[in-house]
């Protein structure tokens, strides 16, 4: 899921989803529209503080991504609960059981919890 913030960095919104492997090019198109100023991308990690067995997925991504876009720092946040949060989320406001089985939907608000947390650590 990828999630953006206002001008003031107050508020994340989810933006999309994007499959793994048309990431990168996504990101390409969107950078030449808008302007960012870093990539915050989620940490899965065990409840002992350990990294969770994607971690070593998520580093190669990273690499990718720090190769293509060298000018734009990358931060980390710590993404347990996200999932199950965003499903939550989804309860509360009625979204219909059929809706909440889309796991587009369920990245897409995890991804804006993940942003809304780093920036509420500022």
């Amino acid at each position: 899921g990828i999630a953006v913030t206002d001008e003031l960095q107050l508020i994340a919104s989810g933006l999309t989803t994007v499959e793994t492997k048309e990431l990168i090019p996504f990101l390409e198109k969107y950078l030449k529209e808008e302007t960012v100023e870093r990539f915050v991308v989620g940490q899965p990690k065990q409840m002992d503080n350990s990294p969770s067995e994607s971690e070593s997925l998520i580093q190669g991504f990273l690499k990718k991504l720090k190769a293509m876009f060298p000018t734009v720092p990358v931060e980390r946040q710590d993404e347990r609960f996200t999932s199950k949060m965003a499903f939550q989320s989804m309860l509360d406001r009625g979204v219909k059981k059929k809706k909440r089985r889309d796991k587009a939907l369920v990245d897409e608000i995890s991804a804006t919890l993940i942003l809304q947390a780093y920036l509420n650590r500022f």
